[in-house]
């Protein structure tokens, strides 16, 4: 299993509970207002598929495997979840 950071720009007036509710299906933590790390065996390819059928074609998307060093700061989610995760 991957960890994966998914960052969104969402442009329009339409109800994106379903973008939502699919990011639910995932082991997740809710970084940032439109940032979320969800942990998968899915490639980012895969989730970008899954996630572009949530969203408007004029919508950002961005999904990227997580890895590498990190630091944040002043997140939504638990600190924990980022430490174990990430």
């Amino acid at each position: 299993m991957a960890c994966y950071i998914i960052d969104y720009d969402l442009r329009g007036d339409r109800d994106y509970k379903e973008l939502y509710e699919e990011i639910k299906k995932y082991k997740r933590a809710h970084i940032l207002e439109s940032s979320w790390a969800i942990v998968t065996d899915k490639s980012a390819k895969e989730i970008r598929d899954d996630l572009l059928k949530c969203i408007d074609e004029d919508d950002g998307l961005f999904v990227l495997r997580s890895g590498t060093e990190a630091a944040w700061h002043n997140v939504l989610c638990n600190n924990q979840w980022l430490i174990d995760n990430l």
